[in-house]
């Protein structure tokens, strides 16, 4: 194998400049959540010039390439969409219009993540021109709204369209370290109500603002009781933002919520959030909460709704599995050294493929994630061709190569 996979690190390294194009043409495509579509098409015609066995596009718009047939397979998922540049005073360049420079490619979702997306068709690519899978089905994901909905999509291709690869690869920014797990997510709403009054005389109402704060200052207090899992770490609690509603700037609030993000460590639950975070409301003397996990029901590009609770369960993969050491073994053989093993800091599709349904699954990426979301983005090239090389290796290994 160790033959095959230097002349696999070869071809990648070869390929750069064909790597670097998809990655600096995907750039030029503003391809925010919901907006994916140029995004998508241009990934879909790559797939068609590669030579794909075959290519569809499912409702939610996301796009699915297949090479090979065989009674196994292995799926790489990279999402097509960005977050927005924010202040353009922050960036020393347009975002959309890429350049090279210190050996990188710089430009908004060059990290996150369409630097991982460039890799994966390089890796196809090394695929069909070595016949690296033999009796294996090799699947190409560019994924949609990953951004505003964590694993919708892949809800969406496992429920719909019943694809199920007996192990995935997020693609997502990892700066080459192999992640085996994350924190699960939720997004939950509080909601208290008060009673309204004139404001000139606020001791005849209940303000629903004060009841808020002091519930506030109450989930501040829990995330300091949140305990560490030895693995991934430790869960927390925050409150993202706070709105009220009153019948006039004159008057006492009526009504107020809270926006809560809540990360959820090994051991840790939907049901055990909302558990604490009624028991917050409690010790600040409130009882008639209500509390809810939020739902997500934005359009796609397609147009098509597909609602799901904004729920993204913890997962980790346990380093003993058939899957972690042959990536183990693979990365190893292609580089000449062990990677890097840990958790990942974010959230991915990966609450989905793996926290909601139990397909094995890894992270491995081109580009430092501490870069993603930030202005001045850029992904180092030869983590490009590195990432490529990988998947093929892997794929090669998978198969029996």
């Amino acid at each position: 194998m160790k033959t095959l996979y230097d002349q696999i690190l070869r071809e990648s390294k070869s390929m750069q400049d064909e790597t670097v194009r998809i990655l600096m043409d995907l750039i030029r495509i503003p391809s925010f959540s919901s907006k994916e579509k140029e995004a998508i098409r241009f990934l879909e015609r790559e797939m068609e010039n590669i030579g794909f066995d075959e290519i569809r596009i499912d409702g939610l718009g996301s796009v699915i390439g297949r090479i090979g047939s065989g009674r196994k397979s292995i799926a790489f998922d990279g999402h097509a969409d960005i977050v927005r540049p924010g202040d353009r005073a922050q960036w020393s360049f347009d975002p959309f219009q890429p350049k090279i420079e210190k050996g990188k490619v710089w430009g908004r979702g060059s990290v996150d993540q369409k630097g991982g997306l460039a890799a994966m068709l390089s890796a196809a690519r090394l695929i069909r021109k070595l016949n690296l899978n033999n009796d294996l089905q090799v699947y190409f994901t560019g994924t949609v709204m990953e951004e505003d909905c964590d694993g919708l999509c892949w809800q969406h291709l496992i429920t719909e369209e019943k694809l199920r690869p007996d192990a995935v690869v997020v693609t997502e920014p990892t700066n080459l370290r192999l992640y085996r797990g994350h924190r699960g997510r939720m997004e939950i709403r509080l909601e208290v109500k008060g009673r309204s009054c004139h404001s000139s005389t606020p001791e005849r109402g209940d303000n629903a603002i004060y009841k808020l704060s002091r519930i506030a200052l109450e989930i501040e207090k829990l995330n300091g009781r949140l305990l560490p899992d030895p693995s991934l770490g430790k869960g927390s609690i925050s409150v993202t933002e706070a709105g009220s509603s009153s019948p006039s700037s004159c008057a006492v609030p009526d009504g107020a919520s809270l926006r809560i993000d809540r990360r959820l460590t090994r051991g840790e639950t939907k049901e055990t959030a909302i558990a604490e975070v009624y028991g917050a409301a409690r010790s600040a003397g409130f009882d008639d909460v209500k509390v809810n996990v939020l739902t997500f029901e934005e359009p796609a590009y397609t147009g098509k709704v597909y609602p799901s609770e904004k729920y993204y369960p913890t997962w980790s993969l346990d380093e003993g599995s058939p899957f972690h050491s042959a990536a183990v073994d693979v990365y190893a053989g292609v580089f000449g050294k062990s990677p890097v093993v840990g958790m990942w800091g974010f959230s991915s599709n990966a609450a989905a493929i793996a926290g909601r349904y139990g397909i094995p699954c890894l992270l491995l990426g081109p580009g430092n994630e501490l870069l993603a979301h930030t202005a001045n983005e850029a992904c180092e090239i030869e983590q490009l061709t590195d990432a490529a090389a990988f998947y093929a290796a892997l794929v090669a290994k998978l198969s029996g190569g």
